[in-house]
């Protein structure tokens, strides 16, 4: 089993950035971690994942403005959200499994969730 808690959603203005964290507890090792985000109406889709071996995939969407990172020793994934927009307006979501495959922006493909964190950028 696998707990995640995710931290550090809040309000910005379009331009700003947040960092946004996820404390992952329980059979960590291994883990492909992941960030998921779900806009009002709209379904769930993946935004960026590091793999246990330290890829990183992101969606086009977001590439070159946010960055996935890991802090193996306090068991943490980071989330640093810059250059922001309103269309980044969404719930954000932590999810992990043991292994993502090539689907690894899918959401079928993760077992755990976190409780996810509101990001709202304003225009």
């Amino acid at each position: 089993q696998v707990q995640l808690v995710e931290s550090g959603g809040g309000s910005v203005q379009s331009g700003g950035s947040l960092r946004l964290s996820c404390a992952a507890s329980g059979y960590t090792s291994g883990l492909c971690m992941g960030w998921f985000r779900q806009a009002p109406g709209k379904e769930r889709e993946g935004v960026a994942v590091i793999d246990s071996d330290g890829s990183t995939y992101y969606a086009d969407s977001v590439e070159g403005r946010f960055t996935i990172s890991d802090d193996a020793a306090k068991n943490t994934l980071y989330l640093q959200m810059n250059s922001l927009k309103a269309d980044d307006t969404a719930m954000y979501y932590c999810a992990a499994t043991y292994y993502c495959g090539v689907h690894y922006l899918s959401e079928l493909v993760y077992r755990y969730w976190g409780q996810g964190t509101q990001v709202t950028v304003s225009s």
